[in-house]
């Protein structure tokens, strides 16, 4: 196991030990560092015979639950969750975080929002003081398609650097989200107050959703090459 991914597992499993406990329902979110997640799940569960009913964010996230032989629900059976546990592509000084690069950021966005308490979970590279240092691909926006294109004007004339159509990796054409929209990735050139901007995007009509999460976790692991976890909490 290379240090990326021992401090994605590190991570995952300190988050685990940290926030699960019996009778909750549980956020499961999407991503890499998320499998080692609900792998330490459902080894507690296993060894300590939890009871635990898991929501999920994406398709994805709907198989690591099933496969792992974890009690699966729904938000209309549980709209209130105890905690969700989710990745990041990067989260700054004041853990506002942009999500999204794997395409399921409103899924995300609306199980953290039922959910008592967000947890992020990633490996070291993702803990920055400013958003935008490694993550270079932007913020993800899920727009309905036939907005696509005045989106991309809109944002770049109203905030400034470049609005992206993202493409399909293996597909000819546009990357479809789970909700059958596209994705715009939002390159900016400058930070700012992200509270603001995202509200400002949020406003274009077309945009379903946006990749930023601000105020919105509580706490986040970030697992470093070595094995070791730094943990860093919300400013109150």
């Amino acid at each position: 196991m290379d240090g990326i991914q021992a401090g994605k597992k590190a991570a995952a499993v300190e988050a685990v030990n940290n926030h699960i406990s019996d009778n909750q329902v549980i956020g499961i979110g999407s991503g890499t560092t998320v499998v080692s997640a609900v792998e330490r799940i459902a080894q507690r569960v296993k060894d300590e015979n939890l009871k635990l009913v898991c929501i999920p964010t994406s398709f994805q996230a709907k198989q690591l639950i099933v496969d792992n032989n974890l009690v699966l629900g729904t938000l209309e059976q549980y709209p209130q969750l105890d905690v969700a546990i989710d990745g990041a592509d990067e989260v700054d000084k004041n853990l506002v975080c942009i999500k999204g690069g794997g395409g399921c950021l409103t899924q995300e966005k609306i199980v953290a929002n039922c959910a008592k308490t967000l947890i992020i979970i990633a490996d070291s590279r993702k803990n920055v003081e400013m958003l935008g240092t490694n993550w270079k691909q932007g913020i993800p926006l899920e727009v309905v398609d036939i907005a696509y294109r005045p989106v991309q004007l809109q944002v770049t004339q109203l905030l400034g650097g470049s609005a992206e159509l993202r493409m399909g990796k293996s597909k000819m054409g546009p990357c479809v989200t789970d909700n059958g929209n596209f994705i715009i990735d939002w390159v900016f050139d400058k930070n700012g107050n992200w509270h603001e901007i995202n509200t400002k995007l949020k406003m274009i009509p077309g945009v379903v959703e946006t990749g930023l999460f601000v105020n919105m976790a509580k706490k986040a692991y970030f697992g470093q090459p070595d094995g070791s976890v730094l943990a860093r909490e919300a400013k109150q």
